[in-house]
């Protein structure tokens, strides 16, 4: 159970990071993103 949550977890948080940066700069700022954040919004994504 650990093993397949751990994957998922993983999933969620490449495809998060990928979903996000292929956004514009603009776009991420009218989410109140810097770039540099996205890999901590994609942790955080996870955390829930």
């Amino acid at each position: 159970m650990n093993v397949a949550r751990s994957l998922n977890n993983w999933r969620k948080y490449r495809q998060t990071v990928t979903e996000l940066g292929r956004m514009t700069n603009r776009e991420l700022s009218d989410l109140g993103i810097d770039r540099g954040d996205i890999r901590t919004v994609a942790r955080a994504s996870i955390a829930r």
